[in-house]
C-alpha cells in the first residue's frame, strides 16, 4: 500500500527523510480494525517525527500521521481516535504506555491503517471525511483546552495565542460558537483580519494589551508569547498550555503567577469521550474545520512543506483515493 513514511531522521531538514511510497500491510491483530483511510490532516507533529522527535532508529521505517477518517471493512464510517494505550489499554495491554499514532504504531498517511478497535468514533453523517480528520489532534486539543481543562463558559473571555495555527483556529471557532469571547493574536496583519472574520472579538499584534484581561488563554506558542500570557490573564485566572513551539520561556513570571493565582494547566489531545463530544458538537452548530488545502497521499512532501513554511491557516490535508467528501 501506499504511505508517507519516515526513513531518516534530519533534525535541520525534516523532508529529506519522507519517503513516500510502498509500505506492507498493517497486520491482523486480535481486537485492532484495518480502517481504509479517506482522509488524514497533518499537524506539526509529523515534522518532529521527521527530526526525529518521539522515535528511535530503530523504529524505522514508520508510518507518518495522528488523524485520520475512513470506512473499515463493515462499511461504517469513522474518526480515528488517536490516543493508543494508557489505562486499561483496549487492545494494547494494560501496561503499554500512552502514545499517539505513529509513535509506536503506524500513522494516517496511508492507504490503510490498523487501531484498536476501541478508538474508533462513528462519523456524523454531516461531517465529510476530510472535515472529520482534521478533528482528532489540533481541534480535540482545542476543545480540551477551552472546556474540559479549562472550563471555560459562556461569556467569558478568552485570548488565543498565534491566531492561524491548527489548535489556535480551532479554539477560535469552537469559542465563538460556544458564546465566548474571543481574542487572538498574530504578527501577520492579513491572519489577523481573516481571525476577525471568522468570529474573533478582537485581534492584536503580539504583546498589545487587551481591553480587560481575559478569564482564560489558550497558550500553544510558548517563549515569543508567555509573557504577554502572563499579563493578559486576570487574576484567579487560567493558562492551559498545549505546546512551546517557539521554546520553553526563559522568564516563568513565577512572581506574577503566585502573587495573582493564576492557575496554569497542561493539556494533551483528548478522551475519545472528548472526540465524541467534539463531533457532536460540530454536526449541531455547523462548524466546521478550516481546510488551507488539500493534496493526494501522493503528494505528502507538498503539504508537509506547507506545514513546515508556515503558510497554511487551518488544516493540511491529504486525500486517499479521491475521496474525502
Amino acid at each position: 500500500m501506499l504511505a508517507a513514511q519516515v526513513t531518516a531522521f534530519h533534525p535541520d531538514d525534516p523532508l529529506a527523510g519522507l519517503t513516500v511510497g510502498e509500505h506492507p500491510e498493517p497486520e491482523a491483530r486480535e481486537h485492532w480494525t484495518t480502517v481504509d483511510l479517506r482522509a488524514a490532516a497533518l499537524n506539526q507533529h509529523d515534522l518532529w517525527s521527521l527530526r526525529g522527535v518521539g522515535l528511535r532508529a530503530e523504529q524505522l521505517p514508520m508510518v507518518l500521521g495522528t488523524d485520520g477518517a475512513g470506512v473499515t471493512p463493515d462499511g461504517r464510517e469513522v474518526v480515528l481516535h488517536a490516543v493508543i494505550g494508557g489505562g486499561s489499554g483496549h487492545g494494547v495491554g494494560p501496561d503499554e504506555p500512552r502514545s499517539l499514532l505513529s509513535e509506536r504504531h503506524p500513522g494516517t498517511l496511508a492507504e490503510r491503517t490498523a487501531v484498536p478497535t476501541w478508538n474508533l468514533v462513528d462519523k456524523p453523517a454531516e461531517l465529510s471525511f476530510a472535515e472529520a480528520a482534521c478533528l482528532p489532534t489540533a481541534w480535540l486539543t482545542a476543545y480540551r483546552m477551552l472546556f474540559t481543562t479549562g472550563g471555560a463558559k459562556p461569556g467569558q473571555r478568552v485570548l488565543v495565542q498565534g491566531a492561524g495555527g491548527g489548535v489556535a483556529t480551532a479554539a477560535l471557532l469552537l469559542g465563538a460558537a460556544a458564546g465566548l469571547e474571543v481574542w487572538v493574536t498574530s504578527r501577520d496583519a492579513a491572519r489577523r483580519e481573516r481571525a476577525l472574520g471568522l468570529g474573533a472579538a478582537g485581534a492584536l499584534a503580539p504583546g498589545d494589551r487587551l481591553p480587560t484581561r481575559a478569564d482564560l488563554v489558550i497558550e500553544t506558542v510558548g517563549a515569543a508569547t508567555w509573557s504577554h500570557s502572563v499579563r493578559s490573564v486576570r487574576p484567579g485566572g487560567r493558562i492551559v498550555v498545549a505546546g512551546a513551539t517557539t521554546g520553553d520561556p526563559e522568564r516563568m513570571e513565577l512572581q506574577r503567577i503566585f502573587f495573582t493565582e493564576i492557575q496554569v494547566l497542561g493539556a494533551t489531545m483528548g478522551s475519545k469521550e472528548d472526540l465524541a463530544a467534539l463531533l457532536a458538537f460540530c454536526a449541531r452548530t455547523g462548524v466546521r474545520p478550516i481546510v488551507d488545502s488539500s493534496y493526494p497521499l501522493a503528494r505528502a512532501a507538498d503539504g508537509l512543506a506547507r506545514l513546515a513554511r508556515g503558510d497554511q491557516f487551518g488544516k493540511v490535508v491529504l486525500t486517499v483515493g479521491g475521496e474525502a467528501q
